[in-house]
């Protein structure tokens, strides 16, 4: 994967499918401290202990229409790749949480990429699950979620061309703004 918008793209669609109802997406780019933070939180189905300690490895999945599961094992790679780590902390039927922490000035680290198109094609994906996003740059903080805007705009899917559109130009505005 060439940014890493693209891995929490995967990892929240896997929540999605996990049954998540609620998806917490933090980046957190704190040059200060020379860290990229990035966490995704589900209310999925979770995973047991042992599921967990197989999800570096390429060749485990849970799915059954294919033999590999390269998600985890891909952003664990960036993590390294960039001086980090990467913690994933899950209990069945109470979600799962995904950490990586990069060094934000190495300079192997892979650009974190468009999030405003990571939120729209999540957005896309399920219209049942409801996202927050938070993006946090030094002190500057923008904060997104699809509940309130549903209520906002009184709809109850945002799945409109227009509204989809209009929703990723505020985002990728107030993105730029940080």
């Amino acid at each position: 994967m060439n940014d890493l918008s693209l891995h929490i793209l995967d990892i929240a669609e896997n929540s999605i499918n996990a049954g998540a109802k609620n998806i917490e997406i933090i980046v957190d780019e704190n040059v200060e401290n020379d860290k990229l933070i990035l966490e995704i939180n589900d209310d999925g189905k979770g995973m047991d202990r042992e599921t967990v300690t197989k999800l570096t490895d390429p060749f485990f999945t849970s799915r059954k229409t294919r033999n590999v599961g390269l998600g985890i094992p891909l952003l664990l790679e960036s993590a390294n790749e960039a001086d980090g780590s990467l913690t994933v902390n899950s209990e069945p039927g109470k979600g799962t949480k995904v950490w990586a922490v990069l060094k934000y000035s190495h300079i192997d680290r892979k650009p974190l990429g468009n999030m405003a198109e990571t939120l729209i094609s999540l957005m896309l994906f399920s219209d049942k699950t409801e996202l927050f996003y938070r993006h946090i740059k030094n002190s500057n903080v923008f904060e997104f979620n699809t509940k309130d805007l549903k209520r906002q705009l009184n709809i109850g899917s945002l799945k409109e061309v227009k509204i989809l559109n209009g929703i990723k130009n505020i985002i990728s505005h107030k993105l730029s703004e940080l």
